[in-house]
């Protein structure tokens, strides 16, 4: 692997005129910097980033932890926070932590023992699973997208996620169905919670008490939410929607339906929480309601980057967005009798 000597040498320049080409840290000739680029370019060398930024005392590198990757709404989310980071110079360090909060605390130490200057996470736990500080002890920033509570004591960036499913179930109310199962979250996560609690609330706003053997958890999961779906299907009488509370649980509560024989919407009518590039593709296209996924994840990079540089000062900020309902064709009223 060639080095920064190696450069100097081939470009017959100084180390200390190929240091500042690379870094832009003082002026070098235009003429020494085209022969700087070629030696480079000539040698394949790379700069060590982490040894630069441990010598400057900064560093280039952002952490960022997600609970599931195959999650279309995480797809995005990291696409988008790895957009921004190269835009502002910032090298992204992926880690999966499958809704596991054990896991997580593992990821967590890896960022650090990396240097990583701050880190994006959605959170896998409760409240209660980070009473213990982990958040906010160290020198490491974070801030915290999705399931983001503002009793966890860091910038916080999440739907208004009660509004969202209000809306998923004010559409199946108008629509006649009074009946209406939900396949949920996992049970401790804030997210979740809401979710549910919005689903709860819409229902006893309509005069309809709640029925808990219409809830059923899928945490999350594809094949548990297929297995839930199955499951409502068995209820007698069973439910004439289906309000699922995330897009990788509403693929499994479709094919679940499909393998029953179930025809949507005319037998069953089903809504979610979370637009994705495969809802207009299904038959029938899928109602959902839409995160700005793009917006959230903007948000909260520039918060850290803003807190790294000292541009954002105070206590932590909770940013709440507004989710936004797409009719397509899954949905449909309820048939008299």
């Amino acid at each position: 692997m060639a080095t920064m000597k190696d450069v100097a040498r081939d470009a017959g320049v100084s180390i200390y005129t190929v240091s500042a080409t690379l870094s832009g840290s003082a002026n070098v000739s235009a003429e020494l910097r085209a022969r700087v680029n070629a030696s480079v370019a000539r040698l394949g060398y790379e700069r060590n980033a982490m040894a630069r930024d441990l010598k400057q005392g900064t560093s280039s590198l952002i952490g960022l932890i997600v609970s599931d990757v195959t999650n279309p709404f995480f797809t995005e989310l990291v696409e988008c926070i790895q957009a921004e980071a190269h835009q502002a110079g910032y090298s992204v360090l992926l880690g999966i932590s499958d809704h596991d909060a054990a896991r997580e605390a593992e990821l967590l130490t890896l960022m650090r023992s990396h240097q990583a200057a701050g880190t994006i996470l959605s959170p896998a736990g409760s409240e209660e699973t980070y009473a213990d500080g982990r958040l906010t002890r160290g020198r490491m920033r974070l801030v915290a997208v999705d399931n983001a509570s503002a009793e966890l004591g860091v910038d916080g960036f999440a739907l208004d996620n009660r509004k969202a499913a209000e809306l998923a179930v004010s559409h199946l109310l108008d629509l006649g169905h009074r009946r209406i199962g939900v396949v949920a979250g996992m049970r401790h996560q804030h997210v979740s919670r809401e979710r549910l609690a919005g689903y709860a609330g819409v229902l006893r706003r309509a005069g309809i008490p709640p029925d808990p053997g219409l809830v059923v958890h899928g945490d999350f999961r594809l094949a548990e939410a297929r297995a839930c779906a199955e499951h409502l299907l068995g209820l007698s009488p069973r439910p004439s929607a289906i309000f699922v509370a995330n897009n990788l649980m509403l693929i499994g509560v479709m094919r679940a339906l499909a393998e029953a024989g179930v025809r949507v919407p005319a037998d069953m009518s089903v809504c979610s929480i979370d637009d994705f590039p495969w809802a207009p593709a299904f038959q029938p296209a899928l109602t959902v309601v839409r995160q700005p996924i793009a917006a959230m994840a903007t948000a909260a990079f520039r918060r850290l980057v803003a807190r790294l540089r000292g541009e954002a000062e105070g206590g932590p900020v909770q940013e709440i967005f507004a989710p936004e309902l797409v009719v397509r064709e899954s949905c449909a009223a309820l048939a008299a009798g």
